[in-house]
């Protein structure tokens, strides 16, 4: 009696599951979300949040003007010829016992002697594939950590800034290893 009652379940279970099928139709989906995500529009409209001023489905993702982000410190001097000059007359932003030629080394690797060359003379292998021309030797410029530091955080000419790369720290560890590569160049 219950080998019959067995089979008569497993029959009945295989034809509830098999019923089911339709090969004209699609498949239930649990959990249709996974398979087919809800994309948003950057920026654009959404019931899932309210603005600030209780407008339904409208949020600015961008920050309010003048915000600026955690533990940044703004760097005072603008980014004009006369900026440039004034930042000539700043010394190394760091105490003495800050300085660590070996992470300034480090960062200068990573981010400039592929164009100023590991020496700092201005033939880095960007400029040896001419890639980019007229890169300056650190020995024929007239330079300090401030202008240095300006440069790094703002950009001149052809090169960019690294403000976005660079922590401020960094920045004038890299400038006080490169003032060490022009001691060195003459």
């Amino acid at each position: 009696m219950k080998s019959i009652l067995n089979i008569l379940t497993l029959v009945g279970a295989s034809m509830l599951m098999t019923s089911c099928f339709d090969k004209s139709a699609p498949n239930y989906q649990l959990f249709p979300n996974m398979y087919e995500p809800v994309s948003y529009e950057t920026y654009g409209e959404s019931k899932a949040f309210n603005s600030p001023t209780g407008e339904k489905g409208r949020v600015s993702q961008i920050p309010p003007a003048g915000t600026i982000k955690q533990g940044f410190v703004p760097y005072e001097i603008p980014n004009t010829p006369e900026g440039y000059a004034l930042s000539k007359t700043l010394g190394s932003g760091l105490a003495p016992d800050k300085i660590d030629t070996e992470r300034g080394k480090e960062l200068f690797t990573i981010y400039c002697s592929i164009c100023h060359g590991e020496a700092g003379d201005g033939k880095g292998n960007l400029v040896k594939r001419e890639k980019f021309l007229g890169v300056p030797s650190y020995k024929d410029r007239e330079v300090t950590a401030g202008s240095i530091f300006h440069i790094v955080t703002y950009g001149i000419n052809s090169m960019g800034s690294h403000a976005n790369q660079l922590s401020k720290e960094e920045r004038w560890q890299v400038a006080d290893y490169v003032l060490k590569l022009k001691s060195e160049l003459k």
